[in-house]
């Protein structure tokens, strides 16, 4: 089968306008998480902001969009290119304007529609053709917190077929809205100080914004043109739990498979694995969950940090984040910390401040709503 590899990184959150801001930012064991008050209707939260007001879901794609291609070292037109961006949330903020205007002014009801086709799930990626000149397959997946690693995981089955030796893949998340905030504060799922990850004193998620998107391309190209390689896309899966449309399976046996799956696809053992960037959304039932899907796979000494006590949950993209931390974790030899955590809960190695270590091959996790279950596993 085709290799595929990671020849460029863009990387927005509220660590940090860019990657390397992000990256410095995560392993001096600082938190993008702040108090806000975004909507004067609503209480104030903390929450992963990057700028002081939400951001355009617009403007944070084109962003990472044009990261990515620069730091590939790549220059528009892509023609033959194919495009996977996901997003959880998408144009759900612009929906919510459209809504409030449209029911507050009848009068101008047809102006206030007339760019509503702009804001379709799928424009988002779209855009990103556009923004790169990319003419090959478009694919705009929604597998809620598990997008990120999903886009990635499509944009590699594209090139490992044959079909394009190129794809820009990741997943980008502006989910601060009014309704978003309400709907998982009416869940119980909010934290009320921040986002504390397997801390025996953790509250719930903190909702944050964010994106990461990836060059990927066959290794051949890659090395025909000389680019550098952050690492290779050794294998994916992605499972369902079929159990219920916001509970974990508490056995975790669909998420048990997911990891299998990967492990063995990616022809590699659970001893094999140096790092994993958990889930670790913060929540009781996620991280308890998850802690004993790790136990029952990996061997004690394992190395595990997730990194949302520092940027946020940025849903969709979160995996995505994940990648591109794990990615700089294996180049730079430095695990990077779990944010937040004081006190462990669980028996695990979990990282509580950055260290060095000779970090090989990675394994990035995302659980999503709906029982959606995704590993990735990167190596050299």
């Amino acid at each position: 089968m085709i290799e595929v590899v990671i020849t460029g990184i863009g990387l927005v959150s509220a660590l940090g306008k860019s990657l390397e801001e992000s990256w410095q930012s995560l392993i001096a064991g600082k938190s993008g998480i702040k108090w806000h008050q975004p909507f004067p209707e609503l209480a104030p939260l903390p929450l992963g902001l990057i700028r002081d007001k939400p951001s355009s879901l617009q403007s944070l794609t084109r962003t990472v969009v044009d990261a990515a291609i620069k730091d590939a070292d790549l220059v528009p037109p892509l023609t033959d290119c194919a495009v996977v961006i996901g997003s959880s949330r998408s144009y759900q903020a612009s929906w919510e304007r459209l809504a409030r205007k449209f029911y507050a002014d009848e009068d101008s009801r047809a102006e206030k529609l007339e760019n509503w086709l702009d804001t379709l799930p799928h424009m988002n990626a779209i855009a990103t053709a556009r923004q790169i000149g990319a003419t090959g397959a478009i694919i705009s997946p929604m597998a809620a917190c598990a997008t990120g690693i999903w886009a990635i995981a499509q944009a590699a089955i594209l090139i490992q077929t044959g079909q394009y030796q190129r794809a820009i893949a990741g997943a980008t998340e502006a989910p601060i809205t009014p309704l978003t905030l309400s709907g998982f504060q009416q869940m119980g799922a909010l934290a009320k100080t921040g986002a504390y990850p397997f801390d025996i004193n953790r509250e719930g998620l903190v909702l944050g914004e964010g994106g990461a998107v990836f060059v990927l391309e066959s290794k051949e190209l890659a090395k025909q043109r000389q680019a550098k390689i952050y690492g290779e896309i050794l294998g994916f899966a992605l499972t369902n739990d079929a159990y219920h449309s916001n509970q974990l399976d508490p056995e975790g046996r669909s998420a048990i498979a997911s990891i299998k799956q990967c492990l063995e696809r990616s022809r590699l053992t659970s001893t094999d694995i140096d790092y994993i960037h958990a889930h670790g959304t913060a929540t009781q039932l996620n991280d308890q969950i998850e802690s004993q899907v790790i136990k029952k796979i990996f061997p004690a000494k394992v190395a595990i940090s997730s990194t949302k006590g520092s940027t946020g949950h940025t849903l969709g993209a979160s995996g995505a984040l994940g990648v591109a931390f794990s990615l700089l974790a294996k180049e730079r030899k430095i695990l990077p910390p779990c944010v937040g955590l004081q006190k462990s809960e669980f028996d695990l190695n979990i990282v509580t401040t950055a260290n060095y270590s000779h970090i090989q091959r990675v394994l990035c996790l995302s659980f999503g709503f709906g029982g959606q279950n995704t590993a990735i596993a990167l190596g050299n």
